[in-house]
């Protein structure tokens, strides 16, 4: 049932940007190592840059997540007020 609150009550997935951020990173880094054996420094420091936003963006979701409940609520907590 909707009851237009969505918007302020709107959860994220933080686990699921958590493991999404570390799979980007992961290639990033991939990205980088191969761009600077080839030779190829435009696009080894693109891929930088890419891996230090995705790495800044991962610490914010940890973050979030180690606040508890306020970011990343339980299974038991509605995702909105119910209707009376």
């Amino acid at each position: 049932m909707r009851t237009g609150s969505e918007p302020t009550t709107a959860r994220s997935a933080l686990r699921a940007r958590f493991w999404l951020s570390v799979w980007g990173l992961v290639w990033a880094t991939f990205g980088t190592v191969v761009f600077v054996l080839v030779g190829q420094p435009g696009w080894a420091a693109a891929c930088g840059v890419l891996w230090l936003v995705i790495a800044i963006d991962l610490t914010v979701i940890v973050r979030h997540i180690r606040q508890g409940p306020h970011y990343q609520p339980g299974r038991d907590v509605p995702p909105y007020w119910p209707p009376e």
